[in-house]
């Protein structure tokens, strides 16, 4: 009988033990699956700090246009792998705008390009990096970024007055480009020596059409119709001279078509 009641007892014990194991590692396993700073206040300790990227000295500093200031205050932010994107964007986008303030042009359009690459929807930051690339003289990517801005917001009104005046100006270019070494004559119809030097030099045709174009400027300007007769008589003088002095020893035909055009537009160059 003794025996039997001992045996008992010790199967009491032996699950007794067994139940506070089982509890303590569910509680092990609870504890594992919590936040750390759930974890750290269930077991007595300090809450984890959530690190947070303070962005507004830099915003403020560069509203304040202050470069020192935005230096640090905006690398911290930029540089910060913590950095929510939505922060990061406004930061380069702040940067960037103080840069091209201070014209400091590269380093403006690589911040533009960086919040791009965030975020391709930003059409004002198209448009500012277009008035950069327009600053460094690219003017092909100066329309495309305008363009860009246009597509994303058809009713911006800086890119809308940008792209037009870029239009415009690529147009007159390309107006120049395909007239470019062609002079005022047609060159087919060439017979004397100096205008086949013409045709063949394209500096001396591009002179001869620029000293042709200021011709006819000074005419439409004339104050009269004897001011005008003069202008004309001059140029048929000027014309002469070139043909019958071309060839002749010490005779500069480069010289004589810079004096022209020169004499025609004034010291000024109008």
């Amino acid at each position: 009988m003794m025996d039997s009641t001992a045996s008992r007892q010790d199967l009491l014990t032996a699950a007794s033990m067994r139940f506070q194991n089982l509890i303590q590692w569910s509680g092990a396993v609870l504890l594992c699956a919590l936040p750390l700073g759930v974890t750290l206040a269930a077991t007595g300790g300090e809450p984890a700090a959530v690190t947070q990227v303070d962005i507004a000295p830099c915003l403020a500093a560069a509203a304040g246009d202050d470069m020192d200031k935005a230096k640090s205050a905006c690398a911290d932010v930029i540089d910060n792998e913590k950095t929510a994107k939505g922060d990061l964007i406004k930061a380069l986008v702040a940067r960037g705008a103080l840069y091209a303030r201070h014209d400091q042009v590269d380093r403006a359009i690589a911040d533009d390009s960086r919040a791009l690459s965030l975020d391709p929807t930003l059409a004002d930051v198209f448009n500012a990096r277009g008035e950069l690339w327009l600053k460094k003289g690219d003017k092909p990517k100066a329309v495309q970024d305008f363009g860009a801005a246009l597509k994303l917001d058809p009713n911006h009104e800086k890119a809308k007055a940008n792209h037009k005046a870029m239009a415009r100006e690529l147009e007159r270019i390309g107006a120049q480009m395909a007239v470019a070494g062609k002079p005022s004559f047609n060159c087919a119809r060439a017979a004397r020596a100096v205008e086949k030097a013409i045709c063949g030099n394209r500096e001396l045709a591009d002179l001869d059409r620029e000293i042709y174009g200021s011709h006819l400027r000074v005419i439409r300007e004339a104050q009269s119709p004897a001011e005008a007769r003069k202008i004309q008589r001059e140029q048929d003088d000027f014309i002469a001279r070139r043909n019958s002095g071309f060839g002749r020893p010490g005779y500069d035909l480069k010289k004589a078509m810079q004096d022209r055009l020169q004499q025609i537009n004034g010291v000024d160059g109008y």
